[in-house]
């Protein structure tokens, strides 16, 4: 075991003494439309964001898709209209008490760009009360000093099938790095994974954890004391589930070992169907999602 152990290091060593940093010229392509559609049941404005998409190293600013004609249609009857706000963005706003709709409502979301027409379908599924919030102490380890951590308990329902997205918000502030992707099938990671009508496993109740570092690139504590941390459980669809699977995996490049065998960057699939055209290209996705949300300060 010494020995196998004494062999890889070698052949890390030799990998990263091989390293060359290259700055590849790629082709550009033109731009094809981009749906951001994730819509909730929360008594709130709902926005649904048109753009347009950009080259791989083009850290420019979004081009928008403006005068388009976006509305949402609820049961195969009732017709809810986006309208244009911001460049690119189209917002329904809801009468006082009013909702996108119930757990079981079935959407057909329809955007017309010119002569061409996108569609996409979603259902809004069933989502778990959340039970609480706790806040653990742990002593300092190989990579976090002495550190607090945010824990959330929610339990699955039974029926295997169900899937979530777990978004958390430090001081008001979304966690929206790639590893903070909290995404749950059933109570775990996967279908298969036999933990249907359970408590979320450990890993899905600690995602709700910043990963911060200092100026040294030194992991600090996930929360102090006066810090609050707001969570919410979205219900996705099993295709939302994948979407953002595969998001993660894409957008997360950090370098290293695994990255010598890690896919080429592509493209993820989407739900959204042009109607006229249907080799034309489209990217985003559309999503509807019922919210359960809790609050807590993490208290000296």
């Amino acid at each position: 075991m010494k020995a196998q152990r004494i062999y890889f290091l070698v052949i890390l060593l030799i990998l990263s003494a091989c390293e060359d940093v290259i700055n590849p010229k790629l082709d550009s392509i033109a731009p094809v439309v981009v749906v951001d559609a994730w819509l909730t049941d929360l008594p709130e404005p709902q926005t649904i964001t048109l753009s347009q998409s950009q080259d791989y190293f083009d850290n420019g600013p979004l081009e928008f898709v403006e005068g388009a004609t976006v509305s949402l249609v609820r049961n195969g009857s009732t017709e809810m209209t986006f309208a244009e706000g911001d460049p690119g963005r189209y917002v329904w706003n809801p009468a006082a008490g009013e909702t996108l709709g119930n757990v079981g409502d079935a959407y057909e979301l329809r955007v017309t760009i010119g002569t061409e027409t996108y569609t996409s379908q979603s259902v809004m599924n069933r989502v778990p009360q959340i039970d609480s919030i706790a806040f653990r102490f742990e002593e300092e380890n190989l990579v976090f000093p002495d550190s607090f951590f945010g824990e959330v308990f929610a339990r699955d329902f039974v029926g295997s099938g169900d899937t979530y997205w777990i978004k958390a918000y430090k001081n008001g502030v979304y966690l929206n790095q790639p590893d903070e992707i909290n995404i749950a099938y059933d109570a775990g990671f996967s279908a298969g994974g036999n933990v249907d009508g359970l408590v979320f496993i450990r890993p899905i109740r600690d995602g709700i954890n910043p990963i911060d570092q200092d100026e040294n690139d030194e992991f600090i504590s996930p929360y102090s004391p006066g810090d609050s941390v707001l969570v919410e459980i979205h219900s996705i669809t099993n295709d939302a589930f994948d979407y953002l699977n595969e998001v993660r995996i894409q957008i997360d490049r950090q370098g290293g070992f695994g990255e010598l065998f890690a896919t080429p960057v592509a493209n993820v699939p989407t739900n959204i169907v042009p109607t006229n055209n249907q080799n034309q290209v489209v990217l985003g996705f559309f999503c509807t999602s019922a919210v359960a949300s809790m609050g807590k300060r993490f208290e000296d």
